[in-house]
C-alpha cells in the first residue's frame, strides 16, 4: 500500500513521533496505522533504553491539587536539556502524570508508570517522548500530602515545588509558607523534629572549633550553646525568619495566625542527582 501524507500526519498526531520515523513505520508495516502504532512503540522503547544511561537533570514539578483541596501531590520529570523541559508536550505529560498521581493514588513510581494516559500507559507515554525528543526522560519521584486543615501549594519556574500542611490560618498564610519554605529550603519543622545524630554531629563540630580559641570551658559551653541554637534555627521552619517579614520568625508568625505546620514537602528538579 502505498502511503500517503495523511497517513503520515495522522501517525504523528497519534505518537508525537518525527515524520520521517512515522513515514519508515508506515513503509515497514505496508500502510497498516495500527500496526505502525505500535512498531513506534516497541521502537521507542529500544531508543529509551539506549538512553536511560544518559544524566536527566533537567525537568519539572508538575503540581496537581484535588477540587477539595485536602490532597495534593507533586512529581519530578526529568529530561536532559532546560530546551526539552520548557517544551509544551514534555510539560502537558508531566501535568497528565501528576494527575495520575493524584487520582490513582500509585504505591510508587512503577505502579505510577502503569496508569493511563488517554490510550498509552504513563510508560508508553514517556517512551514516545523519548523517540520525540531523543532525550533521556524519566519520572523520577512524587510526594503527596492529605490533610483536614489546609494545603499551601507553590510551584517556582517549575524547578522548586512545595506542598505544606496547615492548621488554622488561612490559605493566603499557607501559600506563603510554601514560597518561604521554596525560597529557604528549611529541612525540618521544628527543633524536636531535627534526628539526633544531626545534633550530636554538629555539636562535635562546633565543640572542636571553639576549643581552638583557647577560651575556658564554661565560655566554650556558651559559645557551643549559642551556635547550636543559631544552625538549629537555620535549618527548622519555625526557627527561620519569615521571608516575606525580617522581623518576624516563622515560629511567631505562627503563634500570630493561631496555626500550626503539620507538615511540608520539597522538590527541586535534579537535586541529588549527580551532573
Amino acid at each position: 500500500m502505498a502511503v500517503t501524507a495523511a497517513m503520515v500526519k495522522e501517525l504523528r498526531d497519534r505518537t508525537g513521533a518525527g515524520m520521517m520515523e512515522c513515514k519508515r513505520a508506515l513503509v515497514e508495516t505496508n500502510g497498516d496505522i495500527e500496526a505502525a502504532v505500535d512498531h513506534l512503540r516497541k521502537s521507542g522503547l529500544a531508543h529509551a533504553n539506549q538512553k536511560a544511561s544518559r544524566v536527566a537533570a533537567e525537568g519539572m514539578i508538575a503540581l496537581s491539587l484535588s477540587a477539595t483541596g485536602k490532597h495534593a501531590v507533586m512529581v519530578e520529570v526529568n529530561c536532559e536539556t532546560d530546551f526539552v523541559a520548557k517544551n509544551e508536550n514534555f510539560n502537558s505529560f508531566a501535568e497528565a502524570v501528576a494527575a495520575n498521581a493524584l487520582c490513582e493514588d500509585p504505591a510508587d513510581v512503577e505502579a505510577l508508570l502503569s496508569t493511563r494516559i488517554g490510550d498509552a500507559t504513563v510508560e508508553q507515554a514517556r517512551q514516545i517522548l523519548v523517540t520525540k525528543f531523543g532525550e533521556n526522560i524519566q519520572v523520577r519521584r512524587f510526594v503527596h500530602i492529605s490533610t483536614d486543615g489546609t494545603i499551601g501549594t507553590y510551584v517556582h519556574g517549575g524547578k522548586i515545588g512545595v506542598l505544606v500542611d496547615l492548621t488554622g490560618g488561612d490559605e493566603t498564610l499557607a501559600r506563603d509558607l510554601a514560597m518561604h519554605i521554596a525560597a529557604l529550603n528549611p529541612k525540618f519543622v521544628a527543633d524536636e523534629d531535627v534526628p539526633a545524630e544531626i545534633i550530636a554531629r554538629e555539636k562535635d563540630i562546633l565543640i572542636a572549633q571553639a576549643k581552638s580559641s583557647g577560651k575556658p570551658a564554661e565560655i566554650i559551653e556558651k559559645m557551643v550553646s549559642g551556635r547550636l541554637r543559631k544552625h538549629l534555627a537555620g535549618i527548622t521552619l519555625l526557627g527561620q525568619t519569615f521571608v516575606k517579614n525580617p522581623d518576624l520568625t516563622v515560629g511567631k508568625l505562627m503563634s500570630q495566625n493561631n496555626a500550626n505546620v503539620n507538615g511540608f514537602k520539597r522538590l527541586a528538579v535534579g537535586e541529588g542527582i549527580e551532573k
